[in-house]
């Protein structure tokens, strides 16, 4: 396993899609109105492309059309002091092709906020970075 200079243990890319996979909730970050922005979202990994399903007039869907994001899940336990980190950075696109919405909406993705949200957005992870903290 490699270690960073901080001592923490740098996670290979399929290591990262691993624990992506089995997050519920990340964070994308994107630009909104010239500053950078985060919000908390349901996501399905499909491959290696993040997917996150939004409201069509949301102020994400309007923030990340063709844009370079950043998307970040993480796991600790306060407790054990132990737990990790991903950040995938890639460009967001929105979905517009008929068949391509009706596969992703078969895909387990649901939001928890209320309100209809047929949008759905696609970063595809081209860089993805990766950290646990052990004991």
């Amino acid at each position: 396993m490699n270690v960073d200079s901080a001592g923490l243990d740098v996670l290979s890319r399929q290591e990262c899609l691993d624990l992506i996979s089995s997050a519920i909730i990340g964070r994308i970050v994107f630009t909104d109105r010239a500053l950078p922005a985060v919000q908390p979202v349901t996501f399905y990994l499909d491959g290696e492309d993040i997917v996150i399903r939004t409201g069509t007039g949301s102020k994400l869907a309007a923030a990340t059309r063709h844009t370079v994001v950043a998307f970040e899940v993480d796991e600790f336990d306060v407790h054990t002091r132990t737990g990790w980190s991903v950040t995938a950075v890639g460009r967001a696109h929105a979905v517009s092709d008929p068949g391509q919405i009706d596969r992703l909406s078969r895909l387990p993705l649901t939001a928890w906020a209320p309100g209809e949200r047929n949008h759905f957005i696609v970063v595809r992870a081209e860089q993805i970075s990766g950290r646990r903290l052990r004991r």
